[in-house]
């Protein structure tokens, strides 16, 4: 029997047209896909640089400012030179004392960097604050290698319980850090903790000999010192 090619024809164009009709009403009834919300970074909550307590410095380098040489008697020249505060090898001591207000009596920091030029006793007499009394960090007395704190209980550093011995270089940097909070007193001589002083209860003071130290001075004795970059801080709950 022929084949009707015509009605064949209808019939395929009218499955085709069906099915695509079937497709798109498929496409319109599927949801579109939403991209993801982008996600907002939140600051951290960690404290920066900005945060943290601003170091004052104390020497620039360029003449003594509010340092005044110490009438020990028998000193040697107190000056600034070439970046550093130099105390030249005296009869005793020689150091100088900050004139006006101290900065800070309790919970703060003082460091600085200093050198042995010559001589054999203590290169470093830092005397600072204690609330409304004073102590001293030694570095190097007693014959050249004993450090600690003058004085507890009236002990000196080279007899209370922050006594201790180390060898120092002449012509050597050593940076220097003191930490003063509530009822304790800490030092560092570069990374090693050198002091850990708790001083509730006892009876906080300086030499006699270091008393126009008071309340804040550097010192040597009997030996020429080179001291630089002196600076301070305040310390708030989070150091």
């Amino acid at each position: 029997m022929p084949i009707n090619t015509s009605s064949s024809f209808r019939l395929l164009a009218i499955s085709f047209l069906a099915i695509a009709g079937c497709a798109a009403e498929a496409q319109k009834s599927t949801p579109t896909a939403q991209a993801p919300a982008p996600i907002t970074a939140t600051a951290p909550t960690t404290s920066t640089a900005a945060d943290q307590p601003k170091w004052q410095s104390l020497f620039d380098g360029k003449d003594l400012g509010r340092w005044k040489a110490t009438d020990f008697g028998g000193q040697g020249e107190s000056k600034a030179e070439n970046g550093e505060l130099i105390l030249t090898h005296g009869e005793s001591l020689t150091g100088v004392t900050w004139q006006g207000p101290v900065p800070a009596k309790m919970n703060y920091e003082i460091e600085l960097d200093a050198q042995r030029v010559d001589g054999s006793d203590f290169f470093v007499g830092l005397t600072f604050p204690v609330k409304n009394d004073c102590a001293s960090l030694i570095l190097g007395g007693w014959g050249g290698g004993v450090c600690g704190i003058s004085s507890l209980d009236g002990d000196d550093a080279a007899r209370n319980d922050t006594s201790s011995v180390h060898e120092f270089n002449t012509g050597q940097w050593y940076h220097v850090r003191l930490r003063i909070t509530q009822d304790e007193i800490e030092a560092w001589l570069d990374k090693e903790q050198i002091v850990d002083a708790h001083t509730k209860g006892k009876k906080i003071a300086v030499r006699g000999e270091v008393e126009a130290s008071q309340p804040l001075g550097l010192a040597s004795y009997q030996t020429t010192a080179a001291i630089k970059n002196i600076r301070m801080r305040m310390l708030d709950d989070k150091d």
